[in-house]
């Protein structure tokens, strides 16, 4: 979603804001702009339409300087991406602001700062709030004060960071329901909603809580809680750093990291697994006990997270766990009825995202024995407000359409299947067996990878094609799901996922020529069945794109099929994933598209 930078600096803050915003460029954005306080205490803004690029050219070409700045990429919700809707928001010349979220109550605000005398230059919801702070500004507040008072009256979550040329060493910020972190250098300091933005200037960092309201100046931090109360917020150490987020020799950030993914799945593994067994303990203690009063299992996610979750649900019910999963905006917004023992799982890549958090906090009365989340990032709120986390180590994912996240978060799901089914009766012969199975995983994966060559000539097939049909059973349907999702992203191909039996009950209408068909084959009990499905599609002329184990038989005429390694059952979703995170790769770059960056996504969806 939205990015935030700020800083207050012993130099030009400009290179830190800009450079901190092409940090950021991966979340998605239409806009950026920034607004600095010059040394003669003037607020100098600017914002340009499209690429944190062509903001730098401004600022460079303008030639300004100062030490105190905010900065923001914006991608739409009130208004159409343009110039005048661009952050930061002004009111007059006392008060600059960038915002992160949703002002559910703008509208009302707008009416009533309309009859108070002021006027509206952009369509955002942002507005109301400089124009807020303006009013209280010219009232007597000091810019802290103001803050406190504007954020009673805001209804909506937000990320909130304020400036006022009256200022020369202060930032005020404020959150609630948006990530916001500060950043503690050497007598400066640092703001931005993402750690990935300031990694180039610290590893310190404070998270702001729920409520939050901080005043950020160059010798220090002082914080005040929801009820106005001063507060101590520890300084945490970020494992990331810089490099992490750069591409390397790669061309895009996406195929950079499809190609990290056995490395990060041998992290995620790391101490959780040795000579045959789960190391159980490596989850922590307080996960022991809650998984030894957990009898049945709720999962709540959104977009490729709720993908791995369909697969978990799979694996929870082969080994005798009840599982039910959801999509988080849905499960929210209806009344649940929750089984006793039932444990409550999230999982989400960036832990902010904005539905998910909203459905773990109102767990909290609902008889839940307790809530788990699979997460990537350990600072993320979804992390601090679980009872424990089970987190992925597939560290910073960059590019929209995930890929190394997925993998690792079906791997944790793996493992808590594992931790489950040996309180439900698992054999350690069993639990072995699934243990060698992960611990091969790493290498399998990288066998698939040298593939991509192959994948890239297969490509070649959907050049010129608007739809495409998914198909999968089994596990393997959710794999189906991801696969589509993943060309449509990033390609802006038409494509559906549908479980393979289904296609006489609909989907075989859409079946001709131009209707390129993917499955996966693995070798499995369902295998004689599908390949009956695709039977029926060669019958209608649809071409056929496979992946298959090379133990398998296909008798098919006119269909393309690249062949893997014998795949172990319990992690093949995990390795036939690959090959159609290649596949979409290639496509898109093919068609010329902005992998990293595909048109109206974002990739931290942190609002409704």
């Amino acid at each position: 979603m939205c990015g935030i930078v700020g800083a207050v600096v012993q130099r030009n803050v400009l290179p830190i804001l800009l450079d901190g915003l092409q940090r950021l460029e991966y979340r998605g954005y239409d806009s950026a702009g920034v607004a600095v306080r010059q040394e003669s205490g003037e607020l100098q803004r600017f914002r340009a339409l499209g690429k944190v690029e062509v903001l730098r050219r401004l600022v460079e070409e303008s030639g300004i300087s100062g030490n105190l700045g905010i900065a923001h990429t914006r991608w739409a919700t009130h208004g159409e991406p343009s110039e005048r809707n661009a952050h930061p928001h002004m009111s007059g010349v006392r008060v600059a602001i960038v915002h992160n979220g949703i002002i559910e109550n703008h509208n009302a605000l707008r009416d009533r700062l309309g009859k108070l005398g002021y006027s509206f230059t952009s369509e955002t919801d942002t507005e109301v709030i400089a124009h807020l702070l303006d009013h209280k500004l010219q009232s007597g507040c000091d810019l802290l004060s103001a803050v406190q008072e504007v954020s009673q009256e805001l209804a909506g979550a937000y990320a909130l960071v304020a400036s006022s040329p009256h200022d020369a060493d202060r930032i005020v910020v404020t959150r609630e329901g948006s990530p916001l972190v500060i950043g503690i250098g050497e007598g400066e300091s640092f703001i931005a909603s993402d750690v990935a933005a300031l990694l180039s200037e610290t590893n310190n960092f404070i998270f702001l809580e729920e409520g939050d309201i901080a005043e950020v100046r160059r010798d220090g931090v002082t914080i005040y809680d929801a009820l106005g109360q001063q507060v101590q917020r520890p300084i945490r150490q970020s494992m990331m750093c810089a490099s992490n987020v750069d591409k390397g020799p790669y061309r895009h950030y996406m195929l950079k990291e499809i190609f990290e993914q056995p490395g990060v799945i041998s992290e995620t593994l790391e101490g959780r697994i040795h000579k045959g067994r789960l190391l159980e303990e490596s989850f922590g203690h307080e996960t022991r006990e809650l998984l030894d009063k957990t009898r049945q299992v709720q999962i709540v996610a959104c977009g490729t997270s709720y993908h791995a979750g369909l697969v978990a649900k799979y694996w929870l019910e082969e080994v005798g766990i009840p599982c039910n999963i959801e999509v988080a905006s849905e499960y929210r917004y209806r009344k649940v009825v929750v089984s006793a023992g039932t444990l409550f799982v999230t999982i989400s890549q960036s832990g902010e995202t904005a539905d998910t958090l909203a459905a773990l906090r109102g767990t909290k009365a609902k008889g839940y024995v307790g809530s788990l989340c699979v997460c990537n990032v350990p600072e993320s709120s979804l992390v601090r407000e679980s009872d424990v986390s089970l987190m992925t180590r597939a560290g910073p994912e960059i590019g929209v359409a995930s890929t190394k996240a997925f993998t690792t978060q079906l791997v944790a799901l793996r493992l808590l299947t594992l931790a489950l089914a040996k309180r439900n009766g698992m054999s350690q012969e069993q639990e072995e067996e699934q243990v060698n199975e992960l611990h091969a995983l790493p290498c399998q994966v990288e066998v698939v990878l040298t593939l991509s060559d192959a994948i890239k000539e297969m490509a070649n097939g959907f050049a010129d094609k608007q739809n495409a049909l998914f198909l999968g059973r089994g596990t393997f349907y959710p794999i189906a799901l991801e696969g589509a999702l993943k060309l449509k992203e990033i390609s802006y191909i038409h494509a559906e996922a549908y479980p393979a039996g289904e296609l006489k009950h609909g989907p075989l209408a859409l079946v001709d020529a131009d209707m390129p068909v993917v499955c996966a084959l693995p070798d499995d009990p369902l295998l004689d069945k599908i390949l009956s499905n695709l039977q029926e599609v060669r019958a209608r002329g649809g071409e056929l794109f496979l992946f298959s184990d090379h133990s398998v038989n296909i008798e098919l005429d006119r269909f393309q099929n690249l062949t893997l390694s014998d795949i172990y059952p319990g992690t093949a979703p995990i390795v036939y994933s690959i090959p159609l995170q290649l596949l979409a790769y290639h496509v898109a770059v093919l068609k010329g598209t902005d992998v990293d960056q595909p048109r109206n996504l974002a990739k931290s969806v942190t609002v409704e």
